[in-house]
Formats: C-alpha cells, structure tokens, sequence
C-alpha cells in the first residue's frame, strides 16, 4: 500500500511537471515538426510522415521560388496574348502629314489626340480627294502605361538607358552612384559629382533629395513612331496596301490573377491552422512518449526506479527551495555530534550578537562600545 501511494503522488507530481513544462512551450516558439528519433524506432510506420515532411520541404521552397518569379513577372511589361484591345488604345496620340503643296497649309494635316471622353476605335479612316501618288508621314505616339520618359543623350550614354519609366531611370541612376561610390562616406544624403555628373547636373555637390528636380530637365517626351508611306493611285500598282508591325508593353490580364494571389490570406491561414495542428500533434506524440518511458520503467523495476525517482525528486526539492546540505543526514542526532559543531555554534552565536547590537545602535542612535 505505501509503495502504491508513493507511486501514485510520483504519477501525480509528473503530470504536473509535464502540464508546466506544456505551457511553457506555448508560450515559446512551437516545437520543431520532425519526430525523434527515438519514436521513430518505437514506431516504423512513421517513416511515411517524415517522407511527407520531406516533400512538404521541397513543396514550400518550390512554392517560393514560383511566388518570386510572379513577383518579377508583375513588375515587367509584357506583350499581350489572347486578350483583344482597340486600335486607338495603343496610342496617345496619332498625325498624318500630306504634301502641302497638293492640299495646302490648312488641309495637308489630320490629327488625332486622346480626350478623356475618346471612344475607343479598331482603325481610324482619312480620305483625301486626288488623282496623282502622294507622299505621307505618319506620327504615332504611343501611350505608355506607366509613362515613359527620353533621357537627355548625354545622361542616356552615361547610364545607358534611352526611354524607359521614371521608376526604371532612378534605379539606373542610383545604380551608377553606387558602382563608381559617388555618395558622400560622411554625409550620406550628399552625392559628390564626378565629371559627368558635373556637365549633365551642373554642380559639384547635390543632395538625394534634389535628383528627382534635376532630373526633371533632363527628361523628354518619347520619339513618335515614323512611317513613310505612299499613297499610290495606279491601278496596277500591286503595294497600294503597307504592313507594319509595332511592339508595345502592356500589362497581361493574368497580372491581376497573380496580385490576388500574392495579397490573398485565406490559403495562408488554413495552413497555419494545419502547421498549429501539426506541431500540438508533435507535442502531444513527446509526452505519451514520455509517459511510456515512465510506466515501463516502473513495470520493469518498481523498487529501483521508485528508489531512483525519490533521489529525482529530493534533487529538484533541493533547487526549487534553495536548501543547503542533507536533510536526510541533519536529521538524526549523530550529526550534531561531530567536533566542528561547538566551533560552528560559536559562530552563529557571535553573528545574532553583532545583528542585534546594530539594530538596537540604529534604534538608540548611539555607538555601543
């Protein structure tokens, strides 16, 4: 009956332990999901989690990978596909230069310009009246989304970049400074001028925050798209129609289909729900593990491991209440016995002496002496 009640208020201390030790993995960082592998000698089967744990491994860095290439496919134009736009929505702007010796100062040019109010056109259809061939130039600027800008040539040798986006300019720009180290080792927020820099920017010295004003001189409108055509009124004249191809940058439809799927939350919160999951499952596997250890220790030998875990348990009383010395062994009469007591009363007499003398000193406000 005693063994059994020992055994049972051991039992019981474990649990506790094992609740404390519980809480304060919650409130640490979750345990690692991989099983020990003590448990995975215990059970074989579980090799097929780790080989899930394995591909899941592979899985997530594939998934990375996939989700910064989406990342820089959103960040670059891209030709359209299958999604059909207007004619005119290309273009900002569209001219047609006749011979103005034929039709005249005022009646030698058609012009097309967007309006906040334009309506989208698949072609546009210009007719002049004539019976002879006449020569035409065709201006079509292009409407840049987002907005392009021409660098200043001396600017666009430097950085080698001739009509790209603002943002694209000031990357260019910024990665110059860095690789020829024109920022200021002291003042970071100063550049200092190289020669170039000094004939493009017309000073030795700028600050960062002065580049985009300095910039702003120095960038264009884009060159319009030129063509030369003839307007041929032979009736044998087999090239009365002309082809041209022209490359624009659109955005791709899909893009909007990846940016809600980079910004989306709802698959990431079911798999932290699931990692949750996984991990308390990993914990609770630990401790019915451990508890095991506990019962089949005990089954193989109750004497011992009762023996033992009395020693456990004296230990951590020892740590939790700061006691000194052998409880076990200060308890019994012979202990006090030994030649160093008289000494060691000695001592602790004369230190309770000295603390009392200093309190009634403190209290009486005198120097006993």
């Amino acid at each position: 009956m005693d063994v059994i009640a020992v055994l049972c208020g051991a039992v019981f201390k474990f649990s506790v332990i094992l609740l404390s030790v519980s809480f304060r993995m919650k409130r640490r960082k979750m345990a690692d999901k991989v099983l020990p592998q003590r448990i995975r000698d215990l059970v074989p089967e579980s090799q097929a989690y780790m080989d899930l744990l394995a591909f899941e491994r592979k899985l997530d860095q594939t998934i990375a990978r996939k989700r910064m290439e989406i990342q820089e496919a959103i960040k670059k134009p891209i030709t359209p596909g299958k999604h059909k736009r207007k004619f005119s929505s290309f273009f900002k702007s569209l001219v047609i230069e006749l011979d103005k010796e034929l039709y005249g100062p005022d009646n030698h040019l058609v012009e097309w310009h967007r309006m906040p109010t334009t309506q989208e056109t698949d072609g546009f259809q210009v007719k002049r009246p004539g019976d002879v061939s006449v020569k035409c130039t065709l201006l079509l600027m292009l409407d840049h989304q987002p907005p392009q800008y021409k660098l200043d040539p001396r600017l666009a040798r430097l950085l080698g970049v001739h009509t790209q986006t603002r943002t694209s300019i000031m990357q260019a720009l910024w990665l110059y400074i860095k690789n020829n180290k024109l920022q200021d080792s002291h003042e970071k927020e100063y550049i200092n001028c190289n020669r170039y820099f000094r004939q493009i920017f017309g000073c030795t010295r700028m600050r960062f925050s002065e580049i985009p004003m300095k910039l702003a001189s120095l960038l264009q409108h884009p060159d319009p798209i030129v063509i030369n055509h003839v307007i041929s009124v032979d009736p044998n004249d087999q090239k009365k129609t002309a082809c041209y191809d022209i490359d624009v940058e659109v955005d791709d439809p899909l893009k909007g289909q990846m940016n809600s799927f980079l910004s989306s939350t709802t698959n990431q919160q079911e798999i932290a729900a699931l990692e949750m999951k996984i991990h308390e499952t990993i914990e609770s596997i630990n401790q019915l593990k451990t508890q095991r250890d506990f019962m089949l220790s005990f089954s193989n030998s109750p004497q011992e491991f009762i023996q033992d875990w009395l020693k456990s348990q004296c230990r951590d009383l020892k740590l939790m209440t700061d006691t000194v010395g052998n409880p076990e062994v200060e308890r019994c009469s012979e202990f006090y016995q030994a030649p160093w007591v008289p000494e060691a009363v000695g001592r602790y007499i004369f230190s309770k002496v000295q603390q009392r003398r200093q309190e009634l000193e403190q209290v009486l406000g005198i120097r006993l002496t």
